[in-house]
């Protein structure tokens, strides 16, 4: 199988401190893959360093057959949909769902062509797909937290990406926009079949299409392999540094 991610020893510094320390991992085509970790652990700049805007100190990068030490990544970035942490919009900003999704598709065709009849299509059907049709002309700010997040994905789908890296799309969202947004994360990998990269300190909120899970703590990568295997109270104690107990099939409680 192909491979779209490949990490070899890759550290990353910020004066005297580690982001990452030695990272070493390989991500193949249509793979769901899930970080897990604590705040501060490296997640978010495990993202940037796949999506190439995270310089690395040491190791090497090499992201669909596109080696990033040489390279800038501003050509790989038209193929990856990078979904950010989610932000507080300001509800006066004057533009619709429509148009913000848009804005990803400006990622695939570039900022100087009109979108024609075929991206407006593609645009309609990713608002289609995350369930937002009866917002698209609404202001964006107007809308809620977990209507945000939807929106969100859908600009990085826009792109018709191959890699989809997602950090936190279930942070700060009530309980009920959790479970939609981790419903709709899995529905999207089953009709796109796309490589995805996932990353969440929330470890009850995990898609059930997710096939490998890796432990990040203190820059370090902990723990890799299948979800059954690695979410165990031992392995999570450990990386939340507390105790953690399994109370059912999917849920845990910290203690």
């Amino acid at each position: 199988m192909r491979s779209v991610v490949q990490l070899h020893s890759v550290t990353v510094s910020h004066r005297d401190a580690f982001a990452l320390k030695e990272i070493s991992m390989t991500v193949d085509a249509g793979e769901f893959v899930t970080v897990i970790g604590p705040n501060g652990a490296g997640k978010t700049t495990l993202l940037r360093v796949v999506n190439g805007l995270q310089q690395i100190s040491g190791g090497s990068v090499l992201v669909m057959g596109i080696n990033l030490n040489h390279h800038n990544g501003a050509g790989i970035r038209k193929r990856i949909g990078y979904v950010p942490q989610i932000v507080t919009v300001d509800p006066r900003l004057p533009i619709s769902v429509r148009e913000v999704v848009m804005m990803g598709r400006y990622g695939r065709i570039g900022i100087l062509r009109e979108p024609d009849g075929e991206d407006r299509k593609v645009v309609q059907d990713v608002i289609q797909l995350v369930g937002t049709s009866t917002l698209a002309d609404r202001p964006i700010g107007h809308l809620s937290g977990g209507e945000q997040q939807k929106v969100a994905i859908a600009r990085a789908l826009a792109q018709q990406p191959h890699l989809l890296l997602l950090d936190e799309p279930t942070a700060n969202l009530d309980l009920a926009a959790q479970k939609d947004i981790t419903q709709l994360v899995d529905r999207i990998y089953a009709r796109e079949g796309l490589t995805v990269i996932l990353v969440t300190h929330l470890i009850d909120r995990i898609p059930e299409s997710c096939s490998r899970v890796i432990l990040l703590k203190d820059g370090r990568l902990k723990v890799d392999g299948e979800p059954s295997k690695v979410l165990t109270e031992e392995n999570l104690s450990s990386l939340y540094g507390c105790n953690v107990k399994r109370v059912d099939a999917t849920g845990f409680m910290f203690g």
